[in-house]
């Protein structure tokens, strides 16, 4: 198993993943372009393996999908960091760029197609979903979002 590491732009919240992810997404969800001006890159953890440094500030607010999301970012540099939904219960999703190594994980599937732009570069590689993909497997012990520690 590896270490995942990151953070945000201005350093002053850090991460540690201690699991592999459930999942390795592209996302064209309207919100997600809002966070963004595009797609976004996500992985799928178990919450329990996340361990903050620093404290990220918080929005929440109902998705297209009818669950309430919780996407913590950083207060000082805007950095957005993790999303936790209430239809994932124990699961964190991580935006890849903010992992020190976003190379690490590759995403092998692409979610809310239906929603990209027309000028969006959907892979034909990856597997598609027009909304929201099959949930993967639950991670093995549900978990609250991470305490942050100053």
């Amino acid at each position: 198993m590896s270490a995942y590491l990151g953070g945000c732009l201005c350093g002053q919240i850090r991460f540690r993943i201690a699991a592999e992810p459930a999942a390795v997404r592209l996302c064209w969800c309207r919100d997600c372009q809002r966070l963004a001006a595009n797609g976004t890159a996500n992985a799928l953890f178990p919450t329990a393996a996340i361990e903050i440094t620093g404290t990220p500030a918080a929005h929440v607010r109902a998705a297209d999908s009818g669950n309430q999301v919780t996407r913590r970012f950083c207060p000082a540099c805007g950095s957005q960091l993790f999303s936790d939904s209430s239809g994932r219960p124990g699961s964190t999703v991580v935006r890849l760029g903010v992992l020190d190594e976003p190379s690490a994980l590759r995403p092998t599937a692409q979610i809310w197609t239906a929603s990209a732009p027309t000028w969006a570069c959907l892979d034909p590689a990856l597997e598609a979903h027009p909304k929201a993909a099959p949930a993967p497997a639950a991670p093995a012990t549900p978990a609250q979002p991470p305490a942050a520690r100053a």
